[in-house]
């Protein structure tokens, strides 16, 4: 399929998509390049995909297994794009148009923080967030999306990610996954955005994993932090219960202290 084929499946769903979609069949990341794209001048909403990467990573520079079959796609926002106040979640806001997207096959995903996408647990879809910033603030984000589509993992990975093709035998193409997310994207950062951080926060905390009220335990910074998720807020924060008091966590890995076992590794989508 090319790049015009996308752009006419998106008008089909009433989408005049405002940017340029790039399509190539190996690329060392998607994220990569379309930095590259925005250092050089590319507009909000442009799109990079690939059919592989080569040196496709997760959250902390983790590897990302990114064997052809699956999503590999990469969306350039820009100030003005989305309401400065969104700009902090955009994360959680992409997190909510994967778990729409996976709603066309029926797949029932729930969101973990910050930028897992799970389906009982295991790992079918990770989103990694890069910015950059100049005098005047956040000049861009590039939104790198992978989804697991026909992957089939391997030995050390079974029980720990899934596929869409696992979930419901269905095998949707690339492009296909691609139209989707791109399509329940501009949809939720339209009705989402407008409304500001906390409209994006909610929306997210309704697919989110059932973590509210629990332990769970938070690797940030080289330092692990224990206490009661109280929940996300408008900066996408982690809001925990500690022995010393309430704290917040921007960053980290997260699980549930009595699901470690299904803790999925992180870069793997």
């Amino acid at each position: 399929m090319t790049t015009s084929a996308i752009h006419a499946l998106l008008q089909q769903r009433g989408i005049a998509w405002p940017a340029p979609i790039e399509r190539f069949e190996s690329l060392g990341s998607t994220n990569d390049l379309l930095r590259e794209r925005a250092r050089g001048g590319a507009v909000g909403w442009h799109v990079v995909m690939a059919q592989r990467q080569t040196a496709g990573r997760g959250r902390l520079g983790r590897r990302w297994v990114s064997r052809a079959g699956d999503l590999f796609l990469s969306l350039l926002l820009r100030p003005g794009d989305v309401a400065t106040e969104v700009l902090a979640v955009l994360p959680l806001l992409a997190g909510v148009a994967v778990s729409r997207a996976a709603d066309e096959w029926a797949v029932p995903t729930r969101l973990k923080w910050p930028n897992d996408v799970l389906v009982g647990g295991q790992k079918l879809a990770g989103i990694l967030a890069e910015g950059s910033s100049g005098g005047l603030g956040v000049e861009h984000v590039v939104l790198g999306v992978g989804m697991n589509l026909a992957f089939d993992p391997p030995e050390h990975l079974r029980g720990a990610v899934t596929s869409v093709q696992a979930e419901t035998g269905q095998v949707p193409t690339p492009d296909e996954a691609a139209v989707a997310v791109l399509a329940a994207f501009l949809d939720v950062g339209r009705r989402l955005a407008p409304k500001g951080a906390s409209a994006v926060v909610s929306a997210w905390c309704e697919r989110s994993v059932d973590w509210w009220g629990r332990e769970v335990e938070v690797t940030s910074g080289g330092s692990r932090i224990a206490g009661r998720a109280l929940g996300v807020d408008e900066v996408g924060a982690l809001v925990l219960e500690t022995g010393s008091g309430r704290i917040r966590v921007l960053s980290g890995e997260a699980r549930a202290l009595r699901l470690a076992e299904q803790r999925a590794p992180e870069g793997i989508a």
